[in-house]
């Protein structure tokens, strides 16, 4: 089992990280949502999800995130693109980087190493993956890429409600 921050508050807020913010994360964040709601965990788990760059700030997921999405019972249409805010660190439990190059940047944000540990690959939650393993970027790719970005999210996303289950006591 992945040891997990002590939550700052009542609720457990998760923050999925990738590069603008259209592709990997608001898959993940979609996913981890729904997983939430269906163990009955709104109370105590908020989810989000932003970009390291701000190219696409206020863009609606990629088409194809969307189509991957809707393909595997999802909705993310309602995504809208955001860049991350380093103090956002000091205010989210976790903070769900897609790959090492989010992992690095976020970490170098950190003031602190209560800060820095809060930041975690989040296939580190994903029982099936090696150590390190990175959500791959779909975007100059095509559907079977998408499909398989949501397969290694469906699994790190269980992995972590189950991480997040066991802190607190359910």
């Amino acid at each position: 089992m992945v040891d997990l921050p002590e939550p700052s508050g009542p609720a457990c807020r998760l923050c999925f990280v990738c590069s603008g913010n259209i592709c990997r994360s608001p898959i993940a964040a979609v996913v981890m949502q729904r997983l939430v709601d269906d163990a009955g965990l709104t109370d105590v788990v908020q989810v989000d999800s932003a970009g390291t760059g701000d190219w696409h700030v206020g863009d609606r997921a990629d088409h194809r995130a969307v189509t991957a999405l809707r393909e595997g019972g999802y909705d993310g249409r309602a995504h809208r693109a955001r860049v991350f805010e380093p103090g956002w660190l000091a205010d989210r439990d976790l903070v769900l980087a897609l790959d090492r190059s989010h992992l690095r940047d976020l970490r170098a944000l950190a003031r602190t190493d209560a800060q820095r540990d809060r930041v975690r690959l989040l296939r580190s939650f994903d029982p099936t993956a090696r150590d390190g393993a990175e959500v791959a970027d779909p975007y100059f790719g095509d559907a079977r890429d998408f499909a398989e970005v949501l397969e290694q999210v469906e699994r790190a996303c269980r992995g972590l409600l189950d991480a997040i289950a066991d802190t607190q006591g359910r």
